[in-house]
């Protein structure tokens, strides 16, 4: 039986693959300054040390920051830019029709060119019309840390991690929508993750606390009855 979109999606996912919604993606213009139309697009798939958030539920608050030396040693290799993070290549860094590169700012898509397909030129028209916007991308991490802070007042748990070492980038995608399945389902993933080991910490820090009050109750009482004695 044939895989549906949604399962492929969860098997990359399962995999260790994590999807997050990035920033704009936009028609460029050539160098030249003509008006034939170029076909390409540009856009950052991610910016460094700008902390967005990933979920809020229940008093926890999950956010995420990418470190400036995440992509060091990243396999780049062969990352393909799709739409939706499924179907159709529009571009692919190993027949250079797209180009990446690392500033201060981020990861930025250099160029992508959409003109060698006809499918791709309609991606290309839908990006310079306004129609589709936005941009996803795919990856995998070998190294994060997380920072948590609790506000003693309300209860309230704020969590920033901060992803320091990617081990592959899979894909650059324009998505329809900026928190389609693949952004929406890894992120709320990993973060049901990070809640629930936190709450587990939490139980257990009470039940550590209720088993030295019940030890200190026994003890004092055993006092207690032996002075009377």
């Amino acid at each position: 039986m044939e895989q549906t979109k949604i399962e492929k999606l969860m098997e990359k996912i399962n995999s260790g693959r994590e999807y997050r919604y990035t920033q704009a993606i936009e028609a460029r213009a050539k160098d030249d300054g003509s008006t034939e139309e170029s076909y390409e697009v540009t856009g950052y798939a991610c910016t460094f040390n700008e902390p967005y958030e990933l979920w809020s539920y229940d008093g926890y608050t999950v956010r995420e920051q990418i470190d400036p030396h995440a992509f060091d040693a990243c396999d780049m290799s062969d990352v393909i830019m799709q739409y939706n993070h499924e179907g159709r290549v529009f571009a692919r860094t190993s027949n250079k029709t797209l180009e990446l590169g690392i500033d201060g700012h981020g990861l930025k898509m250099e160029r992508a060119y959409l003109g060698g397909t006809e499918i791709g030129r309609q991606l290309n028209e839908e990006i310079k019309g306004g129609y589709t916007t936005k941009m996803s991308f795919g990856f995998t991490v070998d190294e994060d840390k997380r920072e948590i802070t609790e506000d003693r007042e309300t209860g309230r748990v704020d969590v920033l991690r901060t992803i320091t070492k990617i081990r592959k980038l899979y894909d650059v995608s324009a998505v329809s929508l900026p928190a389609n399945d693949g952004t929406e389902i890894s992120a709320r993933g990993y973060c049901d993750g990070v809640i629930a080991e936190l709450e587990a910490e939490r139980l257990q820090s009470i039940a550590k606390a209720e088993a030295r009050a019940k030890a200190l109750a026994a003890l004092n009482k055993y006092h207690k009855e032996n002075s009377n004695d």
